[in-house]
């Protein structure tokens, strides 16, 4: 039994974790009880780790403190979404914990985990049982009594990941909306997944991506320093699998997406469609492939900031931070074209692409922010899951960061129409904040799978309506949601609609759905704009 740990010992632990939240990452996704399809605790949580144990292969024998000083330092940076940036708080206290130190004992190791879960539950503000932050806790309480009874790390490793297992399993009775889905927390269940890998490569048994699950093969880097983002035609590597439904020919989804963009690989068989392609417009290669069958998986990446990043991170250049030519600015949170222009429009500074299902790191909100000519910069994430990545900035800058905590992009448009760049920082935090509680939201998509969920029998391909947080609605005729929906506004008595069709409806389609608000709604002043969006076909804010 392993007694301490060096710091090649827990850089291989942190490779090996996540190589093992890698390999689980779908199943965490679909554990995910809102049917919404942007279930994205896993895929955040390996993007985070991964940005660790990408930076770790590059270290070479780091000392205990040195390396988990890297981890936690590419963690940050990486961290996507609220489980991401917990995970990459946890292995901050990790840190802190052992800087300074050559080696680890159960003892010590008992308190770095405990450290962890003290930087986690302190960037929570109101922090929930039956999540990771519980799991956690429990395990690291469990391994400080273990580190008592023996001293040995392997020892102290192993009771924290029997506790884990069983709070793990008891979250589904902790949350209520957990316990109707019956299944566990999958922020949780990801943590378990890397205290688990840890101690396998403790044990001597490091967990590797097998070849054929994406990330398993290291290839030699290529040179992009001559290559230029104009280069680039088309913005997004799209991928997907599909589990095929039904007999509609793939030949004519290899027609569609050839019209999209270009790089097109479809593989078919009997039972899957597997696709890549580079496109403008990954929201209309998704809506049409979902045709064919279910999503099993799906990535899209922005190849240009991908490359900007690769030449950066190539080249070692500092940070590019802008001199200050005014007090204030405003970074924001969106995605598609026409939300964009709304923001730009209302004075935004710059533009993060990103939101359902692509949620920035906190090193592209960084980017973003230095990019701002100003002394103080404020942040509308604009989506709950952001929120705590963009809360991490403020230390890595210069600048004052102030997070707007906008959990929706008409939340943030009603922030800015508050904006007064000539006011000073506090009259405008307190403008901002205010006027997000004075708008609804209301949004329509589709179910990405099959849910018993708050009540409603959910059938994978539904039209949902959600009404802030809560789901208001499924029909499999979307203009019976809208209707709901404009009679719900007309019922509370509000007196500005504007709603956002996304890339995905035609301005004809979009155009009925506002005459009908208009007739339903005759008090209401009724606006109508191309938001371009993906996935969410109509985003709707009514004051």
């Amino acid at each position: 039994m392993k007694q301490i740990i060096n710091g090649a010992d827990l850089r291989r632990m942190i490779i090996s974790a996540a190589a093992a939240i890698e390999i689980n990452k779908q199943g965490l996704n679909d554990l995910n009880v809102f049917p919404v399809p942007d279930g994205d605790t896993g895929t955040n949580m390996s993007m985070t780790i991964n940005s660790a144990a990408a930076d770790l292969r590059k270290t070479e024998d780091p000392d205990l403190g040195q390396a988990a000083k890297v981890a936690a330092s590419a963690m940050l940076r990486g961290a996507r979404g609220n489980s991401g940036v917990i995970l990459s708080l946890l292995f901050r206290g990790i840190s802190k914990k052992l800087k300074g130190t050559e080696a680890a004992d159960g003892v010590l190791w008992a308190e770095a985990l405990q450290e962890g879960v003290d930087a986690a539950y302190k960037a929570v503000m109101k922090p929930a049982e039956g999540t990771i932050l519980t799991v956690a806790r429990l395990a690291a309480a469990k391994a400080r009594d273990a580190a008592q009874e023996n001293n040995h790390i392997e020892f102290v490793h192993e009771a924290a990941i029997a506790e884990a297992k069983v709070a793990l399993a008891n979250t589904v009775n902790q949350n209520p909306v957990l316990k109707k889905a019956g299944v566990v927390d999958a922020g949780g269940k990801g943590w378990l997944v890397a205290l688990e890998a840890m101690l396998s490569s403790l044990q001597g048994e490091d967990v590797v991506v097998p070849e054929g699950i994406a990330g398993a093969d290291v290839k030699e880097a290529a040179n992009f320093d001559d290559f230029d983002t104009d280069d680039i035609t088309f913005t997004y590597c799209t991928e997907f699998i599909i589990d095929r439904e039904n007999d509609k020919d793939p030949e004519k989804l290899r027609e569609f997406l050839s019209s999209l963009g270009d790089s097109l690989v479809l593989v078919d068989d009997e039972e899957i469609i597997k696709v890549h392609v580079h496109t403008n417009d990954p929201g209309k290669a998704l809506h049409e492939a979902i045709e064919y069958g279910s999503f099993v998986t799906v990535k899209i990446e922005n190849m240009r900031l991908q490359h900007t990043e690769k030449v950066m991170s190539e080249q070692e250049l500092a940070p590019q931070i802008a001199e200050p030519e005014k007090p204030l600015g405003v970074v924001s949170v969106c995605a598609g074209e026409g939300l964009a222009d709304v923001f730009l429009n209302l004075g935004v500074d710059q533009i993060i692409s990103g939101g359902q299902t692509m949620n920035p790191s906190t090193q592209d909100i960084l980017e973003a922010v230095n990019k701002v000519p100003a002394e103080t910069v404020f942040v509308l994430p604009n989506n709950k899951n952001i929120i705590m990545a963009a809360e991490q900035v403020d230390a890595l800058t210069p600048k004052n960061v102030i997070v707007i905590p906008s959990k929706t992009v008409p939340q943030g448009v009603t922030a800015m129409l508050g904006f007064n760049p000539e006011g000073s920082i506090e009259e405008n935090t307190e403008a901002l904040t205010e006027a997000l509680g004075t708008v609804d939201t209301m949004q329509i998509t589709y179910a990405a799978r099959n849910s018993d969920f708050d009540g409603y029998d959910i059938h994978e391909g539904d039209y949902l309506a959600l009404y802030g947080s809560q789901l208001f609605g499924t029909s499999q005729d979307i203009k019976v949601l809208l209707k709901s929906l404009a009679e719900k506004i007309r019922d509370d008595g509000k007196e500005y609609v504007t709603i956002y069709y996304g890339a995905d409806v035609k301005e004809k389609h979009a155009q009925k759905a506002a005459d009908m608000f208009a007739d339903i709604c005759p008090n209401a002043d009724v606006n109508l704009l191309n938001g371009g969006q993906p996935v969410y076909y109509y985003l709707i804010s009514a004051e």
